[in-house]
This record gives C-alpha cells, structure tokens and sequence, in this order.
C-alpha cells in the first residue's frame, strides 16, 4: 500500500472515531443508566465503538439512534447474565449473608457550585442514586423499554426488536417500571438549596444526638440502605421507618464533623472521610422537606476508585 493510500485510511479512520466521538457522552449516559456500573458503562460504550468501527453504516441515516440501540443491546446481554448469576444457588447463599453487597449503583460524585460538563451530560435529567436503586431491581426488559422510552425518548417500536417482544409488550414493560419508580423513588424537591437544609439539618440533630429532631427530619416511610462490601459486610443493611432510622443516624452522629458536601448524582449529599481514609458516600431523596431515602456506599474499593478522600484534601 502506497502512502498516498496509507494517508486517506488513516483519514477515514479519523473520521469515523471523530464521528464516534460526536456520541459518547450520550452513550455513557444510557450505559450508566442501564447498568448502574461507571465501569460496566465504559466497557458497554467502548464494545459500542468496535461494532461500529467493524460496519458500515454509510446507509444509517441516524447514526445517534443507530448507536444507542447497539449500546443497549450490549448493556441488555449484561443485564441478562447478571440475573443469571443472581439466580446461581452459590450466588444467592453470598448475597443473603451480605457479603456481595446491596447492588448499590455507583454514585456520581460532584462538588457544589461547580460545573463539570461530563457530569452534566451523564445526570441531565437529575438520575438521583434512589431512583437507581430502583432501576437495579427491574427486570433487564423493563429496565431497558423503561430507560430508552422514558429517558431518551426512544420509541416502542424500536424498543421491541430489543427485547424480542411486539412494541405493546414493550410500552407495558415501561408502564410497569414506570410505576414502580414513581412508587419508590418520586422525583426530589427540585431546589437544591432546600435539599441542603433538609440534609443539614439530619446532621445536626446526628451530632447532637437529638433523636426527636431527627425524625422531624424523615419521611415516616424513610429507607436507609448501605453497602459495604465484602470488607464491611456488617455495614451491608436496610432499614425502615423513621424511628428506626434515626436510631440508626445517633450512632453515627460522630461521623458528622468529617462529612463534606457533595453532589450525588446531582442531588446533596455528603462525602466522610478521616485522616485520609474514604469512609462512606451518602446520598440522600428530600421531598416535601423530608428525607424519602438514604443510599450509603461504604464499601472500601468502591469508595477507592471514586477517590472519594480526594473531596477532603
């Protein structure tokens, strides 16, 4: 091959990785939102870009939707070999003992009255950790017709070859996850002022030890879940009711002087951290000034790879 030949390759290569590029940060976006996996969605949008570079798509016409749906479909076969493995009889002895953690999404860490583009792009639409929870507990189909329709405006009759059903069954998989996350996870107070003060205000009463103040603070029906990992397993836990939950918060109302605030997913939430050790990301559903959730990550590997005590140095 010439290097005249050689050149206009390399330029066609160019091309297609600057056309790839165009995408990415959409595609991480649906990836995370699938997946709930930083990491998985990485790998789901970079498997994306191989298929992409091994076809022609000269005859695509949209080549956003025509890379969304590959995507998907790459997040979907992961999705299903999960539920594979949940169902495995060795896995599910592990996962009862708390020693696989609670399927808690990976958080998005950001700091107040900052901007961060790449942030932006993946939480456009404010996907707080509560709501992702939620998402961890559909089926890879609803998960999938839920997501692509509700968050990306994908319609069923593209949905449906996805997840080989008619695109009726797809609108009634999104149907059904759609009331689900309106039951468990309704969309937070939008002023993220009010969201402060309501967190603020659980800390405080932490600190002081103010059991009463703290269950102002809380939703009755308010869910407190932590994972910890294999290292913390005993921190691997959930808990409900207002009253049991600020049991809870009392005894570690002395992490209180370590926590920073920080945006989880785009919603207040705080950072602990002491002596340079990484010691939890919480996040936190306030709605009506009241606290619906609490999503704790604890585990220490997770909390490494999001260079959590970075937020305190």
């Amino acid at each position: 091959m010439d290097e005249t030949a050689i050149s206009a390759e390399r330029a066609e290569q160019a091309e297609r990785a600057a056309r790839f590029e165009e995408h990415r940060a959409h595609l991480r976006s649906v990836a995370y939102r699938m997946l709930g996996s930083l990491s998985e969605a990485e790998d789901a949008v970079q498997e994306g870009w191989l298929r992409f570079d091994r076809t022609d798509t000269s005859g695509v016409e949209n080549l956003g939707g025509w890379l969304t749906t590959v995507v998907a479909r790459v997040c979907l076969n992961l999705l299903r070999t999960r539920e594979q493995r949940r169902e495995d009889p060795l896995e599910t002895g592990l996962l009862g003992a708390g020693l696989l953690g609670a399927g808690m999404p990976d958080p998005v860490l950001g700091r107040e009255h900052t901007v961060d583009p790449e942030q932006e792009v993946l939480l456009a639409d404010s996907v707080g950790l509560a709501l992702m929870v939620v998402l961890e507990s559909l089926t890879p189909g609803e998960r999938l017709a839920f997501v692509l329709h509700d968050m990306f405006a994908v319609p069923f009759d593209e949905i449906a070859p996805l997840i080989e059903r008619t695109p009726a069954a797809a609108r009634q998989l999104a149907s059904r996850a759609r009331r689900r996350v309106q039951g468990q996870a309704p969309a937070p107070d939008p002023d993220l002022a009010t969201q402060r003060a309501v967190v603020d205000a659980f800390f405080a009463a932490a600190r002081d030890g103010d059991f009463e103040a703290l269950v102002a603070v809380l939703d009755p029906d308010v869910v407190l879940r932590s994972d910890g990992g294999v290292v913390r397993a005993r921190l691997t836990v959930v808990h409900r009711g207002a009253e049991t939950v600020a049991g809870q918060a009392v005894t570690f109302g002395g992490l209180s002087p370590f926590a920073r605030p920080a945006l989880i997913n785009g919603t207040a939430g705080v950072t602990v951290a002491a002596n340079g050790t990484a010691l939890s990301v919480m996040a936190f559903l306030v709605r009506g000034g009241r606290i619906l959730a609490i999503d704790v990550v604890a585990d220490p590997e997770r909390l490494s790879a999001l260079e959590v005590a970075a937020f305190h140095a």
